[in-house]
């Protein structure tokens, strides 16, 4: 631990290097909490240069609490779709409910206030109590993390419990308290621009001369690797209807469909937003596909039902690998069934959709494409 002159020389360093070299992001240009706090949940696991787009069209669409709290969930979700992790939209706008209910529609600044909000953890709290309102809170996520175990060298698995904790102490003992916002920022900027995962590079950072992993040659090798659970195989299937006009048929999220229609349901595809007719397979697909059609009641509706195969899509989420075999069905009509939407095949986010329900509308568009200019 640092402490006295060289406490005070890392502060001034740190601070002065954020000032003059950090990225000049839109929710740096304001303390309102709502979007600080609108920024710090969108860039939970999720790059900034994704995150800048999404969070802009969302602020033009939600401009302050009072929207957020009041618009249709199905609103809000199709402007966060693409950005995965759907529970924090809904947390997000159950939290603006919250604040207009309990606390008149102003944002809390007391930190119990703030932690009993849906979804907001301590290192959450943190950041919205210390870059608004300028509170003494130390922030703690994976970036300022990885800046204290180089800093002073720390092994072993860092979200382990107790070393997380010391971490915490280590964080709240640098904490420069006449400008803890600031400081919170510098040392995440630290932590993704320069401290960066692999290859950190030292040479330009501002307070290499404190860090104990730089002299004992270790830094790249922290943090230590943690064991990463065993990757699991996902194999579906999905049919993607086309009529006459360019449209395909979704069907809606989960709470909103009967039980019978939850038969065979795959929820790591449609992360409860709309989706395409889909089964998991670990047989022939087509058999399975049909199947899950005839479940479905739209079997017969436009007579013996074409399925083109086309292109695999892979996809990531967590520990689970994805692979869809999805099937082009072209109809004359689309089928009819309780619940589900007529959208343009190349327009499908008119409704809120995942990542992985876009791919497979892209492969199911590309094969057409392919198909006519033969």
């Amino acid at each position: 631990m640092l402490t006295g002159q060289d406490l005070a020389a890392f502060r001034g360093n740190l601070l002065a290097w954020f000032r003059h070299f950090q990225r000049d992001l839109p929710w740096r240009r304001t303390r309102d909490p709502y979007r600080v706090w609108l920024s710090e949940v969108m860039l939970q696991q999720t790059r900034v240069t994704a995150v800048v787009p999404y969070y802009e069209r969302f602020l033009e669409r939600f401009p302050n609490l009072h929207a957020l709290a009041a618009a249709p969930e199905q609103e809000v979700l199709r402007l966060w779709s693409g950005l995965g992790y759907y529970r924090r939209a809904r947390n997000l706008q159950k939290a603006a409910q919250q604040i207009v209910a309990e606390h008149g529609g102003e944002f809390p600044s007391r930190r119990e206030e703030v932690l009993g909000l849906r979804g907001v953890g301590n290192y959450t709290a943190a950041a919205i109590l210390s870059i608004a309102f300028e509170q003494k809170h130390a922030v703690l996520d994976g970036n300022v993390a990885r800046v204290m175990a180089r800093l002073g060298a720390v092994r072993g698995d860092l979200r382990a419990r107790r070393r997380w904790q010391k971490l915490q102490n280590s964080a709240d003992a640098y904490l420069d308290t006449k400008s803890p916002g600031d400081w919170n920022q510098a040392m995440m900027e630290l932590g993704a621009t320069l401290c960066a995962p692999r290859s950190p590079q030292c040479l330009l950072c501002p307070v290499a001369q404190f860090c104990e992993g730089r002299k004992q040659g270790i830094a790249d090798l922290l943090p230590e690797k943690r064991k990463k659970r065993a990757t699991v195989d996902i194999r579906l299937a999905a049919a993607v209807f086309a009529d006459e006009r360019g449209q395909t048929l979704l069907l809606p999220p989960p709470e909103q469909r009967n039980t019978e229609q939850l038969v065979d349901y795959v929820p790591t595809l449609a992360s409860n937003l709309w989706h395409f007719p889909t089964v998991s397979v670990n047989g022939d697909p087509v058999v399975k596909l049909r199947g899950h059609l005839r479940k479905l009641q739209i079997q017969n509706q436009n007579g013996h039902l074409p399925f083109v195969r086309v292109d695999k899509v892979r996809h990531t989420v967590t520990y689970r690998s994805i692979t869809v075999e999805p099937f082009r069905i072209a109809v004359k009509k689309l089928p009819r069934i309780k619940g589900a939407e007529s959208v343009p095949l190349d327009e499908i986010t008119v409704l809120p959709v995942s990542n992985l329900t876009r791919k497979v509308a892209r492969a199911a568009l590309a094969a057409a494409s392919e198909q006519r200019s033969r």
